[in-house]
């Protein structure tokens, strides 16, 4: 990695970060802040991130600096592409490993052949429901926050579109894939609805994020690595 200025990050650097497990993309932002600012001595610097990363999903985050992030929006609107696992079997609230299973279902009845047959009605234009426990914003506070107080908050269904649905590995009650998406895309949600159309249950146990537009996770860097490397 080249040694980059103080003006190299305030006129704009794009950071391509692996994620890792358990951390907030926030916290991954402010380990980066908190290098850059240490190093050079600067009161403030403009940074942030071009789409959250659950934190118990990893993968690719990128981050950009100074006059970088108007760029941001940009970032945001750009397919993405994603690895992980659903597990069948049983439903979460989050849809995710978040919280702790609340309904078990037979998968007895399910076959490879269904599991890749059903994977047909998920591709193009879908609608779907974003998970309770998310951040969107309903009457000016967070969805999570509403589930957390254990309170029951209509959601409105989004139109989104997936590129391509990929079963990778089955094993069940584990089913490997990868998913091509637009913005705006829960995977914690398709993983849930899959397992409600193969006539059981299912969440998310887990998800890597692998693309952003044409950016690659082969190419990011860790976090910690990186602020390590800043601050030299």
């Amino acid at each position: 990695m080249e040694t980059l200025t103080k003006e190299d990050y305030l006129n704009g650097q794009l950071l391509l970060i692996d994620k890792p497990l358990g951390w907030s993309s926030f916290q991954a932002v402010n380990k980066l802040k908190w290098a850059i600012r240490k190093k050079f001595g600067l009161k403030k610097i403009k940074i942030g991130h071009a789409g959250t990363l659950d934190p118990l999903a990893t993968g690719l985050l990128i981050i950009c600096t100074g006059k970088f992030t108007k760029r941001i929006p940009e970032y945001q609107g750009q397919s993405k592409e994603y690895t992980g696992t659903i597990t069948l079997g049983g439903t979460t609230p989050s849809y995710d490993l978040e919280t702790e299973i609340d309904e078990k279902f037979a998968i007895d009845h399910i076959t490879e052949a269904q599991i890749i047959k059903t994977t047909s009605g998920f591709i193009g234009e879908i609608e779907q429901a974003p998970p309770v426990f998310s951040a969107i914003k309903k009457d000016g506070k967070r969805l999570y926050e509403y589930a957390r107080e254990g309170k029951d908050v209509a959601i409105n269904k989004r139109k989104v579109h997936i590129h391509s649905f990929e079963i990778t590995d089955v094993r069940l009650p584990e089913v490997d894939f990868r998913i091509s998406c637009s913005k705006g895309t829960y995977i914690r949600s398709i993983a849930h609805d899959f397992g409600k159309a193969l006539g059981s249950g299912g969440h998310l146990s887990e998800l890597r994020r692998t693309k952003i537009g044409d950016f690659n996770v082969d190419i990011s860097q860790d976090p910690s690595d990186l602020s390590e490397r800043i601050l030299q």
